[in-house]
């Protein structure tokens, strides 16, 4: 009885880890009659999410063309956060970027895409109203963009055991990204002495932080638990996005005057 191998009790995890591809395999949704498809309620909250940022990007291209080189940077990036938005919503309203998941329940994909490049775009304009250094720029961005890959792959995942684990993985992401909107970033836009680009970070910083929160509790009933229908899925999100890209695009255009700096408000 020698031979026989010992397997501690710590590599468990592992071992499911590892037999895991083949329970996808088995597991895989390729034998769904039926998929749970978003309603028309649904359908209604891609329409108004579609239109809501289509008009906020048309608004921002038109301040990008009028406005100075110094306020544009601002227009552009809240330009491709609607704009990027505005192409998933579409997508999603002509019945595109989805795809079925355990569960026969339709998963669109299409608006992971959009995150993986608004809300970097997002974290930018935080940044640039904050005058935060590129490298804390750069490495905030990267453990966003690490965050949404996690809430991907946890969302195509058929195992139980590696959904979590991808929904671990994306909240330990997600909470250094958190630190450093309410800590750093706020400490740096003080040192600029500017009380209305104080006041701007403070608006846009907050809105950002407590709509991304909501984010993963949104995932968790959805594509987690799936406890949530997918139109209620599809209208949270919706919710989410509009209030963190357009009312966000709206909020920087409202202090188009701060946009410039101290000195050009006093050139002016």
């Amino acid at each position: 009885g020698e031979s026989a191998p010992v397997v501690l009790p710590v590599a468990m995890p592992f071992t499911e880890l590892a037999g895991a591809s083949a329970a996808a395999k088995a597991l895989a949704p390729t034998a769904c009659t039926t998929i749970e498809e978003v309603g028309s309620t649904g359908v209604g909250a891609l329409t108004l999410g579609f239109l809501a940022l289509a008009v906020t990007t048309v608004v921002m291209v038109a301040k990008a063309a009028s406005a100075d080189s110094e306020r544009r940077k601002y227009y552009f990036c809240c330009t491709f956060i609607c704009g990027v938005a505005t192409f998933s919503y579409f997508a999603m309203l002509s019945g595109q970027g989805w795809t079925a998941i355990a569960g026969c329940r339709q998963f669109f994909y299409a608006r992971y895409v959009d995150w993986f490049i608004t809300m970097p775009l997002i974290i930018l304009t935080l940044g640039l109203v904050a005058g935060q250094d590129f490298v804390t720029l750069a490495a905030v961005v990267g453990a966003d963009m690490l965050m949404i890959v996690a809430l991907y792959m946890g969302a195509v995942s058929v195992v139980t055991t590696v959904k979590w684990f991808w929904f671990l993985f994306a909240i330990a992401m997600f909470l250094p990204v958190v630190y450093s909107l309410a800590r750093t970033f706020r400490e740096t836009v003080i040192t600029r002495k500017d009380p209305e680009m104080i006041e701007l970070y403070g608006k846009i910083a907050w809105l950002t932080i407590i709509m991304w929160s909501f984010y993963p509790i949104v995932w968790l009933f959805s594509e987690g638990f799936a406890s949530f229908s997918v139109s209620f899925e599809v209208c949270a999100y919706a919710v989410l996005d509009i209030i963190s890209k357009a009312v966000f695009s709206f909020i920087v255009m409202s202090a188009h005057s701060s946009l410039g700096g101290a000195e050009s408000r006093e050139i002016v």
